[in-house]
């Protein structure tokens, strides 16, 4: 029979969207860890949820064809770090590709962090947590931090391929400020660029 525990849970996760992932931790306010465990076991069982891996789960969004949809890396990878109290941002290669810098679409969904490494597999598809030094989360999670990620991902010798002036009209004005101010954290061979991309 369920317990308040369980339909308090149940009550949040109908306030998502479909698609939604999320972890034990953002429920430790309706009960104890012990409760907060069962709740959500019983709604796994009951169909309600679906458990992705050990404490991250799924409130799936379901095709009236297809059935139950596979849901989105980037919240698969933010509720895994979340487990960690850690912070992920994309890989380098996937920045690149994001901004135009680089037609190679990367194959994998590898998320960075500066957490455990971590990969789970879903359905047909594979989620990786890379663990990396923490010079590498230069704006994690921010639309400058990709902008970091992706010159950085070219290197000094591929500097000279970026259209500097191209990157600097795509970006809006909050972005380039977001960047001007992460300039002094990135490696000192980026940084005239980084200049140039956010003036």
């Amino acid at each position: 029979m369920p317990t308040s525990t369980t339909n308090a849970i149940l009550k949040r996760i109908r306030a998502m969207h479909r698609g939604s992932v999320f972890t034990p931790r953002q429920f430790a306010r309706l009960g104890t860890r012990a409760a907060v465990d069962q709740a959500l076991s019983r709604l796994q069982r009951s169909g309600k949820i679906r458990r992705l891996t050990r404490g991250v789960y799924e409130f799936p969004k379901i095709h009236p064809r297809i059935g139950v949809l596979s849901p989105s890396p980037e919240a698969v990878a933010k509720a895994m770090a979340e487990r960690t109290g850690s912070r992920i941002t994309i890989s380098g290669a996937k920045a690149a590709n994001l901004l135009g810098l680089s037609t190679q679409v990367p194959m994998q969904n590898v998320f960075w962090t500066e957490g455990p490494s971590r990969t789970i597999r879903i359905g047909n598809q594979t989620v990786a947590l890379k663990h990396v030094a923490p010079s590498k989360m230069i704006g994690a999670g921010t639309e400058a931090g990709v902008v970091i990620q992706a010159v950085r991902s070219l290197g000094k010798e591929g500097l000279h391929e970026i259209p500097v002036h191209a990157l600097a009209r795509q970006l809006p004005r909050p972005v380039k400020r977001a960047v001007r101010r992460l300039v002094p954290t990135a490696p000192a061979w980026s940084q005239p660029v980084l200049n140039q991309i956010s003036a």
